[in-house]
C-alpha cells in the first residue's frame, strides 16, 4: 500500500499547465510545507513536499489555492528520478494527489495564515461590540426567534 496524508501550507502559488492534444488535461504542481511534530535543536522545523494534481483536482487547485493556504492532501509517493545534462542521476520524490481538502476557513487563512517573512502571525480574537455589564453580549431584538437553541 502506498498512501500518505499531509497537512500543511502552500509555499508558493501553484503552477498549472494543460497537456496538449484533443482531450487536454490540467496538471497542477505545488509545494506543501509540513511542520515537524518533534524538533531538535538545529534541525529544520518543516519538511517541504512537491505535489502534483491532475484533471478536476488540478482545476480546483488553480481556482482556489494560493500561497499560504492550509490544506490536507491525501495521495501516494512516487519516485521522480532522472539523469541530468551532466549525466548524473538525480533522485527526488513527489506526491501524486488523490484527494484535497481545506484545513481552515477562508477567513482564517486571510487573517492568520503563514507569512513569507518567517512564520505564523498571531490572530486576535474579536471583542464583543456591545457587552452588557454581566459579561454577556446583548442580542438584538427579533434575532432570538432565529436562534436554534431557544
Amino acid at each position: 500500500m502506498n498512501k500518505v496524508i499531509f497537512m500543511g501550507r502552500l509555499t508558493r502559488d501553484p503552477e498549472v499547465r494543460y497537456s496538449q492534444g484533443e482531450n487536454s488535461l490540467a496538471i497542477a504542481r505545488f509545494s506543501l510545507a509540513v511542520d515537524r511534530r518533534f524538533k531538535r535543536t538545529g534541525e529544520a522545523e518543516a519538511d517541504f513536499f512537491n505535489c502534483t494534481a491532475f484533471g478536476k483536482q488540478a482545476e480546483f487547485v488553480e481556482r482556489y489555492l494560493k500561497q499560504g493556504t492550509k490544506m490536507v492532501v491525501v495521495g501516494r509517493i512516487q519516485n521522480d528520478n532522472y539523469t541530468n545534462k551532466e549525466g548524473q542521476k538525480v533522485y527526488s520524490v513527489q506526491i501524486i494527489v488523490d484527494e484535497l481538502e481545506f484545513a481552515e476557513s477562508k477567513s482564517s487563512s486571510e487573517s492568520g495564515g503563514y507569512q513569507q517573512s518567517g512564520g505564523y502571525q498571531q490572530t486576535s480574537k474579536p471583542e464583543p461590540s456591545q457587552a452588557a455589564g454581566d459579561g454577556f453580549m446583548n442580542i438584538p431584538d427579533g434575532l432570538d426567534e432565529e436562534l436554534p437553541f431557544n
